[in-house]
């Protein structure tokens, strides 16, 4: 072509497009070195996907600008050096995108075109996972050569690094297994794995990774495989290479089952659907439940089932036609730092918050970020002006992961922690075992405290006041109609019609549920008072342990001590709480309100359900999770978070999602609301 010696030239006179086209081949190339080969992402892939799709439509308009070396004339990135060199028999390519109902829509028509069918496609439905994409051959069943994919063509043998990875078995569990059989797949680690991981970059001084599968990738890439065996590697098997000694399955269901046989890692979250309608089902449902899978994926994959009707329908130049990538919307994005700021909590904690350029990040737009405290600040290197990568998964609130430093202004500005609280002007304060400064002017000076304390109080799993929102409390505040929880208690009818948007209706709705709210338990009270370092499960085993408000107020830090999973920093918080004489004068006032609770023996635990492990899952109908919880607890019983064989009952309301279908697989038994109060009444 032509092409090579227009670019020789100077910028003069070449049109747009090529220019263009040049700039997006050598951005993208840049990218994908940093990606696969670096292990450090410098921007997100929905960025990379998007800057991806230009090129593409470019060369679509112009076929004379594709050239050997653009990135879609290759799948991956270059092996390492310091790994051998692996040469796929069968090249490992990857799939095409589809971000929308639209180009699903359009993968089912041209999947039925290419087949000369009017009946619905039968397609392998299965996730997308995001780690980093393996090969492994196993020779007379034995585990003999990992690589990874590299260019598609070639890849990096890591085969004494795949060695440490449990979930994957050095011999197949076959007696006649194949002569050669390459498993195709992807090496991940589970979010609560890459916690740990980090957990322990950080108090090794060491820098952390931006992700999992940035973590997956740099662990099963290290010269020293004692390092990969440290890192909890998984494994799950989706396709094949090469395959001598035996019948290729005829369907991709059959394929994975044929791997599960061998002993080899699928995961269950698949299914088997028919034409575009299918398609979509699937990828709504594993939508839902993404934020509860305990791995990244970054979208679903659909395959044409027959492995007949996958050959007919062939390949085109990097992707096979009969699959498709459908990706969910980007939970990490690029924006800019507009300004960063500092947001005062109810504990007094100053937290820097960037304020972003609006960006969409999972589906969603993100103006604000947080960033967590100030020594986050100065390790990320963060600045105002600064091009960040902004991550949200699921309902997490938005971070700032890094900035790019190449798109780093000149008049980018450091960020500053003042040395005043910026609500009250009280002097901020930072501990030496703290990366967290805060406000010592306390709730009685500080709005910013009083208002988040407020609303602690006010809250579900506190007092339960319904109708005491945020807006409603700041305007409570702001008019100086409240600054103590006690005065909520004071409230009438007309101070609250005289607020913004409250008819009288809304404000006898307030009323009614002040009132209900002074029944309470002794765990609630506890709780809502917001001493620092006391959680909803920390005041649960005191008001146990001491049975009464009175008991709790005289007692000693050795007596406090006492209580199960209380240390000396909670035992120190609650003696400064309730030796400060404001603190202890709202308690009589609040008593005074009327708010009451019911007073047990000291160390009194009912033991009608004691040893039982109960999971709340979906809505019930009449019970609040928070009521149910508190019934099961107040019979014995425990409540846990997760299903597990060592679960009890599982408590399945509307909407019930992965719990109860895991509570299904093991066998528990499950019970509705009403089994759950006669079981409580049975107990009573």
């Amino acid at each position: 072509m032509a092409q090579p010696d227009l670019f020789e030239q100077s910028g003069a006179g070449l049109p747009d497009w090529l220019l263009r086209s040049k700039d997006l081949r050598d951005e993208l190339n840049r990218h994908a070195h940093a990606y696969y080969v670096l292990d450090a992402p410098s921007i997100p892939d929905a960025e990379y996907d998007r800057l991806f799709r230009e090129l593409e439509s470019l060369e679509a308009a112009h076929p004379e600008l594709i050239t050997a070396d653009s990135p879609t004339q290759r799948v991956g990135g270059t092996p390492l050096p310091q790994f051998s060199q692996v040469r796929h028999d069968v090249p490992m390519l990857s799939i095409n995108n589809g971000f929308s109902d639209e180009d699903i829509i359009a993968f089912d028509r041209r999947v039925s075109e290419g087949l000369k069918t009017d009946v619905a496609v039968d397609y392998a439905c299965e996730l997308k996972f995001d780690g980093l994409a393996i090969n492994l051959r196993y020779v007379n069943g034995i585990l003999t050569e990992a690589a990874t994919r590299g260019d598609g063509a070639t890849g990096e043998d890591v085969t004494q690094n795949i060695r440490t990875v449990r979930s994957i078995p050095l011999r197949l569990h076959s007696a006649h297994p194949p002569a050669l059989l390459d498993v195709r797949g992807e090496v991940l680690m589970y979010k609560a794995d890459f916690a740990k991981l980090n957990l322990r970059q950080r108090e090794a001084g060491q820098k952390e990774f931006a992700n999992p599968r940035n973590a997956a990738a740099g662990s099963l890439r290290q010269l020293d495989s004692r390092i990969t065996a440290q890192r909890n590697l998984r494994f799950f098997a989706y396709g094949v290479g090469l395959l001598e000694g035996a019948a290729m399955p005829q369907s991709h269901t059959a394929l994975l089952n044929w791997y599960a046989e061998l002993g080899i890692a699928v995961c269950a979250e698949r299914a088997n659907l028919k034409g575009a309608a299918g398609l979509l089902q699937f990828y709504a449902e594993i939508g839902q439940r993404r934020a509860a899978l305990p791995y990244e994926i970054d979208g679903v994959v659909y395959k044409v089932d027959s492995v007949e009707q996958q050959q007919k329908l062939g390949f085109v130049s990097r992707a096979p036609r009969f699959a498709l990538a459908h990706k969910f919307p980007a939970e990490e994005a690029i924006t800019v730092v507009q300004d960063i700021v500092v947001q005062v909590g109810r504990t007094g904690a100053l937290t820097p918050v960037a304020r972003l350029a609006p960006v969409s990040v999972g589906g969603v737009t993100v103006t604000n970020a947080t960033l967590h405290n100030e020594d986050e600040v100065r390790r990320k290197d963060i600045r105002i002006g600064d091009s960040v990568i902004v991550r949200r998964a699921g309902d997490v609130i938005p971070e700032v992961v890094a900035n790019i430093p190449e798109r780093r202004p000149a008049d980018a500005r450091e960020f500053v922690m003042p040395r005043q609280c910026p609500v009250c002007g009280s002097t901020t304060v930072q501990s030496e075992d703290e990366a967290v400064a805060r406000c010592a002017g306390g709730w009685l000076q500080c709005a910013a405290q009083r208002k988040g304390g407020l609303l602690h109080f006010v809250s579900r799993r506190a007092m339960d006041i319904e109708g005491l929102g945020e807006q409603l409390v700041e305007q409570l505040v702001d008019r100086h109609v409240v600054s103590t929880p006690a005065d909520f208690y004071k409230l009438g009818l007309t101070s609250l019609a005289e607020l913004d948007r409250m008819a009288d209706k809304s404000a006898r709705n307030v009323l009614d549920a002040l009132e209900k709210s002074k029944q309470t338990t002794l765990a609630r009270f506890i709780y809502a008072l917001g001493i620092r370092h006391v959680g909803e499960s920390t005041a649960k085993e005191l008001a146990r342990h001491f049975g009464s408000l009175d008991a709790l107020l005289t007692a000693s830090e050795e007596q406090i001590l006492e209580v199960d999973d209380v240390g000396p920093v909670v035992a120190q918080s609650m003696l400064r709480f309730f030796a400060e004489p404001l603190n202890r004068e709202l308690i009589e006032q609040l008593r005074a309100a009327g708010v009451v609770w019911m007073e047990t023996e000291p160390g009194y635990k009912p033991q009608a359900l004691a040893g039982k492990t109960f999971v709340l899952t979906g809505t019930l109908p009449n019970l609040k999770r928070e009521e149910a919880a508190e019934r099961i607890e107040a019979a014995g019983g425990k409540v846990a978070g997760s299903v597990s064989k060592k679960t009890s009952y599982v408590v399945a309301g509307e909407e019930a999602g992965s719990k109860l279908v895991k509570a299904q697989e093991l066998g528990l038994v499950i019970l509705d609301e009403a089994g759950l109060l006669n079981l409580l009444e049975q107990h009573a």
